[in-house]
């Protein structure tokens, strides 16, 4: 078994280091375990957030980086230092909507969190996601945003992808 040993930040500025320790929750003694480090620092997605680059990306960080680093490897323990870039904050520059043939493209748009010139946040994009699904008009299945950055001028477009639900109703008496 191996160890978790010294875990340092570099690179960071927005945030402190005690609390980026906090939200990764891995302290000095525990268990090695590569997988819990990626899903704490956001590199594999997880469905519950609390992860760093969760923090990052709802304060507009979209082109923010982290890399954990092994320091230094004796006996048991492994020590780590994770490099972080975190880039320019981007803001929404087009939100297009797509595969809507009955349903008006102002309903879909009142639903929507990700608004132009607003900053980026992953958390809007979810939520925005969801208050489409709940109109009940489109399969919930094929929501999907798709999600197009700019680096140089540090602006996202959104397509919003939707497939119109077949709500047609026959009674007969």
């Amino acid at each position: 078994k191996y160890y978790f040993g010294n875990i340092t930040w570099k690179g960071n500025s927005k945030y402190s280091d005690s609390l980026l320790t906090v939200i990764l929750g891995i302290r000095k003694g525990d268990i090695y375990n590569a997988e819990l480090l990626n899903k704490k620092l956001g590199k594999s997605i997880s469905p519950e957030g609390g992860d760093i680059s969760g923090l990052y990306m709802d304060d507009g960080y979209l082109f923010f980086q982290v890399n954990p680093i092994e320091t230094a490897v004796y006996n048991d323990t492994i020590d780590f230092e994770i490099q972080m870039q975190e880039g320019p904050q981007a803001t929404f520059k087009n939100i297009r909507i797509a595969g809507n043939e009955r349903t008006k493209e102002y309903v879909i748009r009142r639903e929507l969190r990700t608004l132009p010139g607003e900053k980026f946040s992953r958390a809007d994009v979810i939520r925005s996601q969801r208050e489409i699904a709940n109109l009940g008009f489109f399969n919930q299945e094929t929501i999907t945003p798709n999600i197009v950055p700019n680096q140089e001028d540090g602006t996202v477009d959104v397509t919003w992808k939707v497939e119109e639900r077949s709500s047609d109703q026959l009674e007969l008496s």
